[in-house]
């Protein structure tokens, strides 16, 4: 039965808000309204007063239905909110499936989580001026966690694989076969999990040589070898979460679910959830947590702690708070507490490889800020002997980057860790290398920064055909970049070679993720993915002969030499240059080396290679925001808040002859 409009002051049937609801067929079996509906919305911001006095209606009419407690409480003293249910659906058809050369991918499972309306303390403000620009705070779409406990498998191209029988034989340079006896060799994506501790281990972390910050504290409450948050989440009382939710069979159901199945955290407006994805009730959640305003923007799991008994999560809000959250236990700790060190929101936050306790958080004030999980917040102030601004003015726009504070500073007693100013607009996401060695930054001014995190300078800027660039991925093996954007375009940058080497053409709308699939990646030829707001899922191939190819490197994976190996090439042309990877000189200005970053020119869309998709279908009605590869399927995530599971083909692992084949005749560019 339809939804009908309802505006309980409305009716003429009657003077009393019962007998207006009853009016409205509410006592009569009809879909009761929920204050999700734009006639309320709309009634709620002239009468404010009756907001509330309708929530204890409806709590009271829908109380005996949902015996289950699908109803949260909000601010002491009000009525529940009516909160709906996770809900799953199996679409068939072929609108529901995506061809590609390997096969056919079809949609297992379309699980939409429910969209919590607005806490009851943030009822709508009336506007009386109908025309007013009013910002609203940010928001983001439903975007994914995934983790699984059991030992990934490594795709089974040689790409992964420690030694093979190509790399004895085969003529290929060094840099496009892994050394062979390379610790990096197991490398995969870390955003698919594949990056293992002992692959970081072999090269210097972020602060290995900061006598401050590598000062061992005793820790008492540090338990199984793991140190965990101090508050409870469930009986918190603080004003900032609302409600958590956890399932009554939460132990239960880790004790028995399977160690290889994927468990999901998902943000949506208010809410975040743990789902576990390989159960057959998997509308059911593990853990619902509920925000008083604040939205989730983005999360990250730490891989290097993570086990069956323990999990590290840090969330980055639209109110510039951080919550570090360990869900097996349902502690929590809060960091940067009503912007104790900056007011600005979090775009995208990380854990920095190989490190239990920093992450890194970008905020959209262009600002870079590496905080330790551990430590308490204190108010910042830019050091004054921090490096001098690393940058130089092109045209009449400037890329600068300063340290405001430094990891090598003497006060590292208290957070923030390290402070970097990467632009003066919106950072809108970031990504390490499969090394660990680099972070690459994509910011609102649309320009890819290429950062050297470790030693705190900036390698390469790289900008956008025009617009802001949005998302950035690796490739597993560190030697492309992919970005997407404003301009509809997905970007390959070639790391070795300073250079765009090819654009994507294929969406209609901008770009909102892309992310490399490691199990249709090997030696020469690369899948790769992307998803937009025109609704579309792309899938795309190239080989190392379709582009121009890097230059040869001697050792080690190509992300770790670029910084060392610059060499002139045709390519520098109306680039500005200079030598930022030599090593700090005497006469530096407090032994800090002074240099500049790289700002590379734009490539005109004749000169350079245009590679097509060899799949594009419209995977979901509304706009796209996430994109991953998993081993047996693809997920996508949309701003509505529905997740979609495609199972791959049944038969890929017969059909790597089709996809070469497809690869080959995908363009040549």
């Amino acid at each position: 039965m339809a939804r009908r409009s309802f505006c309980p002051w409305r009716s003429s049937q009657s003077t009393t808000l019962y007998g207006n609801i009853d009016a409205a067929g509410l006592r009569h079996g009809s879909v009761p309204p929920t204050l999700e509906d734009p006639s309320f919305s709309h009634c709620a911001s002239k009468q404010p007063h009756l907001y509330i006095v309708f929530q204890h209606f409806v709590d009271d009419q829908l109380e005996h239905e949902n015996p289950n407690g699908n109803l949260y409480t909000g601010v002491p003293g009000s009525g529940g909110i009516l909160e709906t249910n996770n809900t799953l659906e199996h679409p068939t058809g072929p609108e529901y499936q995506l061809v590609v050369g390997e096969g056919t991918y079809v949609l297992k499972d379309d699980l939409h989580l429910a969209t919590p309306p607005p806490h009851p303390s943030d009822a709508p403000q009336p506007n009386n001026n109908p025309l007013a620009t009013t910002i609203g705070p940010p928001t983001a779409g439903t975007k994914l966690s995934i983790v699984t406990f059991a030992p990934r498998r490594r795709p089974s191209q040689n790409l992964f694989r420690i030694t093979t029988a190509q790399s004895a034989h085969s003529n290929l340079p060094q840099r496009i076969e892994e050394e062979v006896h390379s610790p990096k060799s197991d490398a995969g994506s870390t955003a698919n999990g594949f990056g293992s501790a002992s692959y970081y281990t072999q090269t210097p972390g972020f602060g290995d040589n900061s006598p401050a910050l590598n000062v061992v504290v005793p820790v008492k409450n540090k338990k199984e070898g793991k140190l965990k948050p101090k508050n409870n989440i469930v009986k918190s009382n603080s004003s900032y979460v609302s409600r958590v939710i956890p399932h009554e069979s939460l132990q239960k159901r880790l004790a028995e679910r399977s160690q290889d199945g994927l468990m999901v955290f998902a943000n949506v407006n208010r809410a975040f959830m743990w789902l576990d994805l390989a159960s057959d009730i998997k509308t059911e959640n593990m853990t619902k947590v509920l925000f008083t305003k604040a939205h989730a923007l983005c999360h990250d799991i730490n891989p290097l702690t993570k086990s069956s008994t323990h999990l590290d999560i840090i969330m980055g809000f639209n109110t510039s708070d951080m919550i570090w959250y360990e869900p097996m236990s349902q502690k929590y700790a809060r960091l940067n507490k009503n912007g104790q060190i900056t007011r600005s929101p979090i775009q995208s936050i990380l854990w920095i490889p190989n490190k239990e306790h920093l992450f890194v958080a970008a905020h959209m004030d262009g600002t870079l800020i590496v905080y330790d999980k551990d430590k308490e917040d204190a108010a910042f102030i830019a050091e004054e002997t921090a490096p001098a601004e690393n940058g130089h003015t092109n045209g009449q726009q400037k890329y600068g980057f300063k340290v405001q504070k430094s990891v090598q500073s003497r006060d590292q007693k208290t957070n923030p860790v390290a402070v970097w100013k990467v632009s003066n607009m919106r950072i809108n996401g970031m990504a390490f290398s499969p090394d660990g060695q680099m972070l690459a930054v994509v910011c609102e001014d649309g320009t890819l920064t290429i950062l050297d995190y470790i030693n705190e300078r900036v390698l390469d800027v790289y900008r956008s055909y025009y617009g802001g660039m949005l998302c950035v991925t690796w490739s597993p093996d560190g030697r492309y970049v992919l970005t997407g954007g404003q301009d509809d375009l997905v970007s390959i940058w070639s790391l070795a070679d300073q250079e765009l080497v090819a654009r994507c053409v294929g969406h209609a709308s901008w770009v909102t993720d892309v992310k490399f699939d490691p199990w249709r990646c090997d030696e020469r030829n690369y899948r790769f993915g992307s998803v937009g707001e025109d609704c579309r899922l792309l899938l795309w191939d190239f080989s190392v002969g379709m582009l121009r190819r890097p230059k040869v490197q001697n050792r080690g994976s190509i992300s770790t030499a670029v910084a060392g190996n610059r060499k002139e090439s045709q390519a520098t042309v109306n680039r500005i240059r200079s030598n930022s990877s030599r090593a700090p000189q005497s006469d530096d200005v407090d032994g800090v080396e002074a240099e500049a970053e790289i700002v590379h020119a734009v490539d005109s869309m004749r000169d350079t290679a245009v590679l097509p998709p060899v799949m594009s279908k419209a995977a979901d009605p509304h706009p796209l925001c996430w994109l991953g590869f998993e081993e047996h399927c693809i997920l996508t995530s949309c701003k509505d808040g529905h997740i979609r599971e495609w199972e791959r083909p049944k038969d890929e692992a017969s059909s790597d002859g089709a996809r070469n084949n497809s690869i080959g005749s995908a363009g040549k560019v």
